[in-house]
């Protein structure tokens, strides 16, 4: 897998998605030994692109993809489709509109049902976004984007990329839907539509601000068309910058460590609730030990949980 094989890939993805008990503690050992390796985390991208439903985000990545192939990257795709809230099923349908190259094993794309989480994401995005950064140059997210609440993206991703849909409402609606102050890069596709691409790009642009919250990175705003293939190339430069940003600023590493343990934290909170957290010392804490350790994910997660079972076996 470490080194790109597509086929290993797809295998150790499989064992992540396992239930039963025995493909777990493989798992666990194969997110070990992978974690372990000691792979730079700015020989990799995590990109995370999200935005409503229809303004284009699959197309786009499939045109980001042709880009990134163009200058020999490789890249992992996590499409993350809607599970019905009736037969609990999911359509797994990104992989048909990017219509990437079966040939080239370049690119891996991997669907995935969110299984009724809110947020956008599935529960196995983080882990499987781990194999995929050992693996490929470039690993992309793409949420399930309904709603307004579909951010945890940016929890996990160094770099979100919200896509904006042409005529989608004015800046009112922008700051309503509290999605201004998430992104490190914005881009307003459909820009074929013409007045109605421009009016859009422009009433982004006047009510983002343009600092963003996490420090002195700039949002850009662009335009682009998926269709057309115009204005990828820029988009996949400001990516990159973003990312290069990131390592000349050494924080990196600390910030995939912090996805680690929202991802944990996350995970005990469904399980024990409020009441298990402050057990273990509250939010805060937490955090902050889950932060600073380098432990393997499936690790650090078993001996807390152990820990409060323990707890409750005890008391």
């Amino acid at each position: 897998m470490l080194a790109g094989e597509r086929a290993a890939l797809a295998n150790a993805l499989n064992l992540l998605d396992d239930r039963r008990p025995a493909a777990r503690a493989s798992a666990a050992t194969l997110l070990a030994r992978i974690q372990g390796a000691g792979r730079d985390p700015a020989l990799a991208r995590l990109i995370g692109v999200t935005g409503p439903p229809g303004a284009g985000k699959s197309s786009l990545t499939a045109a980001l993809i042709r880009v990134w192939r163009q200058r020999d990257l490789t890249v992992g795709v996590l499409a993350v489709d809607p599970s019905s809230p009736i037969s609990g099923g999911a359509l797994l349908g990104d992989r048909l509109r990017m219509k990437t190259s079966a040939g080239d094993d370049g690119v891996f794309v991997r669907s995935l049902a969110c299984r009724g989480e809110f947020g956008g994401l599935s529960a196995e995005a983080w882990p499987m976004a781990l194999l995929m950064l050992a693996a490929c140059d470039i690993t992309l997210v793409e949420t399930v984007g309904v709603g307004q609440r579909e951010i945890d993206v940016s929890g996990m991703c160094d770099t979100t990329c919200f896509v904006a849909q042409p005529g989608s409402g004015d800046s009112i609606q922008f700051l309503k839907a509290g999605i201004l102050e998430v992104p490190h890069v914005m881009v307003v596709n459909k820009e074929d539509m013409g007045a109605v691409a421009r009016r859009t790009l422009s009433e982004l642009s006047a009510a983002l601000s343009r600092e963003h919250s996490e420090g002195d990175w700039r949002v850009p705003v662009l335009s682009a068309s998926a269709t057309r293939g115009t204005g990828i190339d820029a988009l996949a430069d400001v990516l990159e910058a973003h990312h290069r940003h990131l390592v000349e600023r050494g924080t990196l590493r600390e910030r995939r460590r912090q996805y680690q343990a929202s991802w944990i934290a996350k995970r005990l909170r469904e399980e024990f609730g409020s009441h298990g957290i402050d057990r273990l010392g509250g939010d805060a804490a937490l955090a902050e030990q889950l932060a600073a350790s380098d432990g393997p994910l499936f690790e650090q997660y078993g001996t807390l949980r152990e820990r409060l079972l323990q707890g409750w076996k005890d008391g």
